[in-house]
């Protein structure tokens, strides 16, 4: 598989140079300067000669697919020079502890589409840390010139809120995972790609039908809304971080959505809980994320925001955050008269 030159996409701040085309990212005209090498559908040649260091996963995941086998297995191998994903569907990642190559194989059943589901999550998350960045697993839109964050877990309707602000007409950066980075004292966010990935459900509550967006891949019900093609923006470019709004359980009652306050151990401890890959994370790495971390419950206001179980109140969820950001920026313009 591959192509007689190699492609050079960009996503999360980095040159990606592939073997092949693959649906996602931005491609751009690249160079040999770049960041990360993926090649699909290979393997390492060394790779067989390791297979007695393979016995024991240093990773097995706690979740289970529906025949009982770990969702996730990850081994180390060469000295822990390069890292083995298996996932329980057969799909299969060498990535190098360097965070600059990447290969991936998959069986027959699946696709490259498929493949590309993990390379531009976990795969793409897991290099960013080897690299050094710490990534939340969070969404983030501009608003006036900042990025604001949508922070959560799996479900807690991160993608579904940002696809309710690019309706809006506001920038987006990311649905899923949010790379950070410092310069000159400030947390600065950048953008992943210009596609948000959603469930039916979504699709159906925000554009009156589950059909109104292709399917991610050929195997899988979830969709893909190309921020691009549908004439919403995409932020493109990095931007300073200015608040960040972790998505809450969902309440029945009528006063939601609303936002509330959160202490700083809370929100530093939600944090930490809502970084991305952080069940590979080593001590040297874990000590980075929560140094850089503490700076930013200490730098970025962090507040709680409970949405209403109703998903037709999707938009007035995204007024409640507009209202209580302006009314944070507000606050800190009159704060810094006063100082």
């Amino acid at each position: 598989m591959g192509t007689l030159e190699p492609i050079v996409y960009w996503a999360f701040g980095l040159q990606i140079r592939s073997n092949c085309e693959f649906p996602g990212p931005q491609r751009i005209a690249g160079d040999s300067t770049a960041d990360v090498c993926v090649v699909w559908g290979e393997q390492p040649p060394w790779l067989a000669s390791e297979t007695t260091a393979l016995l024991e996963p240093y990773y097995t995941s706690p979740q289970c697919d529906e025949r009982g086998a770990a969702t996730l297995r990850v081994w180390g191998m060469r000295d822990g020079a390069y890292h083995r994903l298996l996932y329980a569907d057969g799909t299969e990642f060498i990535v190098d502890r360097s965070g600059t190559e990447v290969w991936a194989t998959w069986p027959p059943e699946l696709t490259l589409e498929d493949t590309a589901t993990y390379f531009l999550g976990p795969i793409l998350g897991l290099v960013m840390r080897f690299r050094g960045t710490v990534c939340l697993h969070a969404s983030a839109v501009t608003v006036e010139g900042k990025a604001v964050a949508l922070l959560g877990s799996a479900g807690a309707g991160k993608s579904t809120t940002a696809a309710a602000f690019a309706q809006l007409g506001f920038p987006i950066f990311s649905d899923d995972v949010l790379p950070l980075f410092e310069n000159c004292g400030e947390v600065f966010v950048r953008p992943a790609y210009p596609h948000l990935r959603l469930w039916p459900d979504s699709v159906n509550s925000l554009f009156g039908s589950a059909e109104a967006l292709p399917r991610l891949t050929p195997t899988w019900d979830k969709r893909y809304y190309d921020l691009l093609k549908n004439g919403d923006r995409f932020q493109s470019e990095p931007r300073p971080l200015a608040a960040i709004y972790i998505l809450g359980e969902r309440l029945q009652e009528a006063a939601a959505p609303f936002v509330e306050s959160i202490s700083a151990r809370d929100g530093l401890m939600t944090l930490v809980a809502e970084t991305y890959v952080n069940y590979l994370l080593d001590k040297e790495m874990r000590a980075r994320e929560f140094e850089l971390l503490s700076r930013v419950v200490r730098r970025i206001p962090l507040r709680r925001v409970r949405p209403h179980s109703d998903p037709a109140t999707i938009n007035r969820l995204c007024g409640v955050i507009l209202d209580d950001f302006r009314g944070l920026i507000s606050a800190a313009a009159q704060h810094g008269k006063a100082g």
